[in-house]
């Protein structure tokens, strides 16, 4: 069993098991309080489900793109449950999740469900603030049933999108406003690229740009 962690847009947390499905799953939609709902979130889900930290196999954590203020607390987080637990913190895309739930849908299936090729080319969007939004392009899904990425991710203003994605218009989008991660989906992924030996996203968090506070070039001086 997999307890997924993603705090990219809201705060979602979900258990998981390959054969079993989504255990349990809880979401917040507010992007500027997940230090605050996090920990609540976790208990809900173990505690519905019925399990332990001894019981899981993996954290996974969502490295977004997301804003830096708020994806950190999710990694941070995953990494700590981890640690404690005695188990791996595995990395997932979060837009990879949202391919992978909407790709997994246009095909009749559920994300617990086997995989099979699905040629459906799909733009995930979400909204990266700052009149931007970030991106990232998929051809669909492979014979594994895993999402296939060819471009992004990548920030650019929404007027610019179509053109940064080279998307026709036969292209499904997602809408920035609307597209939620789902932790049942970056954990059910996880658990796919498990069983297929496919690897993991790089541990490093997609921030796509600079956190807003940056470390002065040289500490000031103190005088007596």
């Amino acid at each position: 069993m997999i307890l997924a962690i993603d705090t990219s847009a809201g705060t979602a947390v979900a258990v998981v098991d390959r054969d079993g499905g989504v255990l349990a799953e809880r979401s917040v939609a507010d992007t500027r309080r997940h230090a605050e709902v996090i920990g609540t979130l976790i208990e809900a889900v173990t505690t519905e489900a019925g399990v332990a930290a001894r019981d899981l196999s993996a954290v996974v954590a969502g490295v977004g793109p997301g804003p830096f203020t708020g994806l950190r607390v999710g990694i941070v987080a995953a990494r700590a449950y981890a640690f404690g637990a005695g188990v791996p913190c595995l990395a997932v895309g979060s837009h990879d999740a949202v391919a992978f739930e909407r790709l997994s849908a246009a095909a009749g299936r559920s994300v617990s469900d086997a995989g099979g090729r699905l040629d459906s080319p799909l733009v995930v969007v979400t909204d990266a603030r700052r009149r931007e939004v970030a991106w990232t392009a998929w051809s669909g899904l492979d014979d594994d049933g895993l999402p296939v990425s060819v471009g992004g991710p990548a920030l650019v203003v929404p007027a610019l999108l179509d053109d940064a994605t080279g998307a026709s218009s036969t292209w499904s989008r997602t809408d920035p406003d609307d597209t939620v991660v789902s932790a049942g989906a970056l954990g059910m992924l996880a658990e796919r690229l498990f069983e297929h030996g496919r690897p993991f996203a790089d541990a490093a968090p997609l921030y796509l740009r600079e956190p807003d506070v940056t470390p002065a070039a040289r500490p000031k001086t103190v005088s007596q």
